[in-house]
């Protein structure tokens, strides 16, 4: 049923196919070089568990960051021995995207570190979010959305999704801003996402040819220079923002992507088959362990013993016959025919490996 629904969507994808557009904007094609998002990461406390946080013995860094920000708070805790449940240690990580200025907020993920049960109903007490560099670029603080939910009893409990871990909306404020000048560029590297010296060659033509002048340059494969001074624009920002609107239509490698756990199979149009043939059967193989209990009879002397009693056989399923898969098809009309013939997702996988393996299928084969 699941290569039938997928059949269907990618049917239902062709024949939209020529109504749609096939141009993209090149925004969604490349990325500008220096516009980008940076990581911050922090270490803090998670505080107002209802039993469920880290157990001290088992956590010591944790008894330790309490004790640290209560000291910060000017409670002297040296030498007392506490050991509540209701906190835990937490990694917060979060995205600073690019341009973010000071007093602005960013969502923040909050994931335990200790043996802690859940976060649920938690609250992060203020924590520092540091960069590569090792400055301090955000401070987080907020109450946490977990996204699980855990009960516990006496004999035992159940656990839903994940409420180790959760997610503070807007919960980092920026506190230092990322040194980037935009506007002191004289030239720009545009990188493109998935490289391509045909989509690359298209994104430089559509470029002059908005301008009117020769103002990109294609690199390689994968980056184009885009002279910002000679685009006459009044700044860089208005430059970019001029270009990444520009539609362009990309070059698609042919690709077959597969996922053996569930038994997907996604492939693009430009897929094509040479001249195969195709056959396919399936040999079951069964081994049954019957042991037999041979005991003496009553009043006789003698021991019980279990004698190993093993049974063997070997079946094969009647699979599709050698058939013909004329040169120019699409993968697509193979899938069709296969799945017409009742052939099982994973047996259809190993067709298509098979295939690959004889060279008869052109395109890149990914195996997840």
């Amino acid at each position: 049923m699941m290569i039938k629904r997928a059949l269907i969507l990618f049917a239902a994808a062709i024949c939209i196919a020529p109504a749609a557009s096939g141009q993209i904007r090149i925004k969604d094609l490349v990325e500008f070089d220096g516009v980008r998002s940076n990581d911050l990461v922090g270490y803090g406390l998670v505080v107002g568990l209802n039993g469920t946080g880290d157990g001290i013995r088992n956590a010591p860094f944790t008894e330790e960051i309490m004790s640290n920000v209560l000291e910060r708070l000017g409670v002297n805790v040296t030498g007392e021995q506490f050991r509540p449940k209701n906190v835990a240690a937490v990694f917060v990580t979060a995205s600073m995207p690019p341009f973010a200025r000071a007093g602005s907020t960013i969502d923040i993920t909050v994931s335990a570190i200790g043996d802690a049960n859940s976060l649920l109903g938690g609250t992060l007490i203020m924590t520092p979010l540091n960069a590569a560099d090792g400055q301090i670029y955000a401070v987080a603080q907020g109450t946490i959305i977990a996204g699980g939910a855990a009960a516990q009893g006496d004999g035992g409990g159940v656990v839903q999704g994940v409420p180790t871990a959760g997610v503070i909306p807007s919960g980092a404020r920026i506190e230092r801003e990322i040194d980037f000048e935009l506007a002191a560029l004289d030239s720009l590297r545009l990188a493109l996402r998935e490289p391509d010296f045909t989509t690359a060659s298209r994104i430089e033509t559509a470029i002059n040819r908005t301008f009117g002048r020769s103002v990109a340059v294609m690199l390689d494969s994968g980056t184009i220079r885009l002279d910002v001074a000679a685009t006459g624009q009044r700044s860089t920002a208005h430059a970019l923002g001029r270009v990444e609107n520009i539609l362009v239509e990309p070059e698609r490698k042919a690709r077959v992507v597969v996922d053996q756990r569930s038994g997907t199979i996604v492939m693009g149009e430009e897929v094509r088959i040479s001249r195969v043939a195709v056959s396919q059967g399936n040999l079951t193989l069964r081994v049954e362990e019957r042991p037999l209990v041979s005991q003496p009879n009553p009043f006789a002397s003698g021991e019980t013993v279990v004698v190993p009693r093993t049974a063997a056989e070997i079946e094969e399923e009647p699979g599709i016959g050698l058939a013909e898969v004329p040169g120019g098809t699409s993968l697509s009309e193979v899938i069709a025919g296969l799945n017409a013939l009742g052939v099982a997702p994973r047996d259809m996988i190993d067709i298509l490996k098979s295939i690959k393996a004889a060279g008869a299928l052109h395109a890149e084969f990914l195996v997840r």
